[in-house]
Protein backbone atom coordinates (compact mmCIF):
# COMPACT_ATOMS: atom_id res chain seq x y z
CA UNK A 1 0.00 0.00 0.00
CA UNK A 2 2.65 2.33 0.98
CA UNK A 3 4.45 1.77 -2.67
CA UNK A 4 1.47 3.06 -4.79
CA UNK A 5 0.89 5.98 -2.36
CA UNK A 6 4.86 7.05 -2.89
CA UNK A 7 4.05 7.60 -6.41
CA UNK A 8 1.81 10.82 -5.37
CA UNK A 9 5.06 12.01 -3.59
CA UNK A 10 7.34 11.22 -6.05
CA UNK A 11 5.33 12.73 -8.83
CA UNK A 12 5.13 15.60 -7.14
CA UNK A 13 8.70 15.80 -6.64
CA UNK A 14 9.39 15.65 -10.41
CA UNK A 15 7.78 18.08 -11.16
CA UNK A 16 9.39 20.20 -8.74
CA UNK A 17 12.37 19.61 -10.39
CA UNK A 18 11.49 19.79 -13.93
CA UNK A 19 10.48 22.96 -12.63
CA UNK A 20 13.44 23.80 -10.88
CA UNK A 21 15.22 22.86 -14.12
CA UNK A 22 13.59 24.33 -16.45
CA UNK A 23 13.89 28.18 -14.10
CA UNK A 24 17.45 27.62 -14.24
CA UNK A 25 17.69 27.87 -17.58
CA UNK A 26 16.41 31.32 -17.69
CA UNK A 27 19.42 32.72 -15.75
CA UNK A 28 22.91 33.37 -15.99
CA UNK A 29 26.09 32.69 -14.39
CA UNK A 30 26.41 30.71 -10.86
CA UNK A 31 22.36 30.52 -10.32
CA UNK A 32 22.05 28.58 -13.87
CA UNK A 33 24.61 25.99 -11.73
CA UNK A 34 23.08 26.39 -8.61
CA UNK A 35 19.67 25.50 -10.46
CA UNK A 36 21.06 22.12 -12.15
CA UNK A 37 22.73 21.14 -9.21
CA UNK A 38 19.22 21.80 -6.84
CA UNK A 39 17.44 20.06 -9.95
CA UNK A 40 19.74 16.67 -9.81
CA UNK A 41 19.38 16.48 -5.86
CA UNK A 42 14.97 17.03 -5.88
CA UNK A 43 15.45 13.73 -8.60
CA UNK A 44 17.50 12.01 -6.53
CA UNK A 45 14.91 12.57 -3.65
CA UNK A 46 11.96 11.47 -6.24
CA UNK A 47 13.95 8.24 -7.14
CA UNK A 48 14.85 7.69 -3.10
CA UNK A 49 10.94 7.72 -1.97
CA UNK A 50 9.51 4.69 -4.25
CA UNK A 51 13.10 2.50 -3.10
CA UNK A 52 12.32 3.36 0.27
CA UNK A 53 8.21 2.88 0.29
CA UNK A 54 9.46 -0.94 -1.63
CA UNK A 55 11.46 -1.62 1.48
CA UNK A 56 8.89 -0.52 4.17
CA UNK A 57 6.20 -2.79 1.79
CA UNK A 58 8.52 -6.19 1.56
CA UNK A 59 9.05 -6.12 5.54
CA UNK A 60 5.70 -5.37 6.55
CA UNK A 61 6.31 -1.70 8.42
CA UNK A 62 3.76 -0.09 6.38
CA UNK A 63 1.39 1.74 8.73
CA UNK A 64 -1.43 2.24 6.35
CA UNK A 65 -1.89 -1.75 6.26
CA UNK A 66 -1.79 -1.58 10.16
CA UNK A 67 -4.76 1.12 9.74
CA UNK A 68 -6.42 0.01 7.02
CA UNK A 69 -5.88 -3.75 8.64
CA UNK A 70 -7.74 -2.27 11.93
CA UNK A 71 -10.52 -0.56 10.71
CA UNK A 72 -11.74 -4.03 8.81
CA UNK A 73 -11.19 -5.90 11.86
CA UNK A 74 -13.48 -3.94 14.14
CA UNK A 75 -16.09 -3.76 11.05
CA UNK A 76 -16.60 -7.36 11.17
CA UNK A 77 -16.89 -7.75 15.12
Amino acid sequence: MCFFFSFLLATFWLVLGYFIMFSSTKVDGNMRAFGRLLAIWVFIIAAFIPVMAAYITLNDLCPLTALFEGMHSTATQ
